[in-house]
């Protein structure tokens, strides 16, 4: 069941929504060779804690940090180490959540490490791109896989593959609501979008195959070929007047 959100609510996650940009922000500003994935994690933490916010993320299925932190091949749900360290050409997806007033807003970045190759940086700015494109299609009386066809068509144009097996979702007092929102789909299909609907829209794109596999630990994601991949996510509001973007400090 897809709940709309009131105008109240949709503040309340507006509020968390910023915090979470901000916070990003923050971190990505610390991104470098070095530095553990733990550290950022821990960071992550201190931050919530001067927003008095909570983690949307810890204690979600039995996860235990704030931030979820991919690298390189990993796709998404990376787990914080401090046997894991970042180094010059690497990238880093960083995914991030806080629960504001009892409501969620949940974002997502990817960062380059030092000088990376030319891939790896048309991979980050064509993901991007996607999450933007899947925006854009956001507005009432249009169809939910409009926004997951923008997506497939912006990735498999410049070469890359969508992730399947990990979609986008609604969100409000829970972390993930109805409806799941694929990275791909047939236009004007699926449910019509109406005012009061919040998602969390984010491609996971992959430079090679849409593959992916689990890791033994039960979260991280990799690709499959071992190549490359990609993620960017805000939450956003469909507003009569079309959309809201909700983690608006969290940079385009």
């Amino acid at each position: 069941m897809i709940i709309l959100k009131s105008a109240r609510e949709i503040e309340n996650i507006r509020r968390g929504g910023e915090i979470v940009g901000k916070i990003l922000m923050e971190l990505r500003n610390y991104v470098k060779p070095g530095i553990s994935t733990l550290e950022l994690d821990q960071l992550a933490e201190k931050l919530t804690g001067q927003f008095q916010v909570k983690p949307a993320f810890r204690g979600y299925k039995g996860y235990k940090h704030c931030l979820c932190t991919s690298i390189n091949d990993e796709v998404v749900h990376g787990i914080p180490s401090p046997k894991r360290f970042l180094k010059e050409g690497d990238i880093i997806g960083l995914d991030f959540g806080v629960i504001y007033e009892g409501y969620c807003s949940d974002a997502a970045i990817t960062v380059g490490i030092g000088k990376i190759s030319d891939e790896a940086q048309r991979l980050i700015r064509v993901t991007e791109e996607a999450l933007w494109q899947g925006i854009a299609e956001m507005r009432p009386k249009n169809r939910l896989f409009d926004i997951s066809h923008a997506v497939q068509k912006h990735v498999e144009q410049n070469g890359f593959s969508v992730v399947r097996q990990f979609v986008g979702h609604g969100i409000g007092q829970s972390l993930h609501e109805d409806p799941a929102i694929p990275n791909y789909g047939d236009p004007r299909t699926g449910i019509e979008l109406k005012a009061g609907m919040v998602f969390a829209i984010e491609p996971m794109v992959n430079a090679g195959g849409a593959e992916v596999r689990i890791l033994n630990d039960g979260w991280t994601a990799v690709t499959i070929d071992g190549g490359l991949s990609a993620h960017f996510e805000h939450t956003i509001a469909i507003s009569e007047e079309g959309h809201s973007v909700l983690t608006g400090a969290s940079p385009r």
